[in-house]
């Protein structure tokens, strides 16, 4: 098992658009270690000058989900410059099994590291706080994976959409925070920010413990999506998917071919 050619075969899947068998078909003893290392290698072997790392995203962030699945804690992927929409179109062509979830996004001002970090190493180091979409996209065939298989295919990440308007991470009580999600006008989901690990900061505090495994950080200028405050909605053309989060306004996406 070359994790190198695993990797090469899930950059391509990604990049082509095209479904994939799980990796754990064929090789069964796949551990998660083994699946971050393919992640890593399937997506530095993306990045070029006009495709930069841009930051993290966090996965599995609902205790129901981690308990469903049978872990005790999130996932993390890698967000490049090339999943950041600059418009509010998403163009479901290109990808398999796109599906779109509310979220917030935390820009980062200062780096963080080390398996000790706390909420309130946390919270000096945000600059500021964005209202994001996040279009997710299963490459495996039929959306069924293992755990392994969704770490090695980057946790599903496909494109990301933040808001306009950035916001102070302090006047706003992150938790309570309400998201209603619409699809063509029709409310689908509704949710609060504490559905992300009792309170979105924590999910940022796990995602540093997780990476200074292997000796990395959230650096200096980095996002970071803390994981959906929904379920994900299956999207088609034609599709309008508006998520209200209240006072601090709407997040509209368009699905074009």
């Amino acid at each position: 098992m070359k994790l190198d050619q695993l990797a090469k075969r899930v950059a391509d899947s990604q990049k082509n658009g095209r479904e994939m068998d799980k990796l754990t078909l064929s090789n069964p003893d796949l551990t998660v270690n083994q699946a971050y290392e393919i992640q890593k290698l399937s997506i530095d072997e993306t990045l070029t000058g006009d495709n930069r790392f841009i930051g993290w995203k966090m996965g599995l962030t609902s205790k129901a989900k981690q308990k469903q699945v049978g872990v005790e804690e999130a996932i993390y992927g890698r967000l490049t410059s090339a999943m950041e929409l600059t418009k509010p179109v998403i163009k479901v062509g290109e990808l398999i099994h796109p599906r779109v979830e509310p979220e917030f996004a935390f820009l980062f001002k200062d780096e963080l590291k080390g398996p000790n970090i706390t909420a309130k190493d946390v919270w000096p180091a945000i600059e500021c706080v964005f209202l994001a979409l996040e279009v997710i996209d299963s490459r495996y065939k039929k959306f069924s994976f293992t755990l392994t298989d969704v770490v090695a295919d980057n946790a599903s990440s496909a494109k990301i959409l933040l808001s306009n308007q950035a916001y102070s991470p302090y006047h706003t009580d992150w938790a309570q925070a309400e998201v209603t999600l619409y699809q063509n006008g029709e409310m689908q989901k509704r949710g609060i920010g504490e559905a992300v690990l009792d309170h979105p900061i924590y999910s940022v505090v796990e995602l540093v413990k997780m990476i200074s495994r292997e000796g990395l950080s959230i650096q200096s200028g980095m996002i970071v999506l803390v994981g959906g405050i929904t379920d994900a909605v299956s999207i088609q053309v034609n599709d309008e998917i508006m998520a209200d989060y209240g006072e601090l306004g709407k997040l509209t996406l368009h699905v074009i071919a």
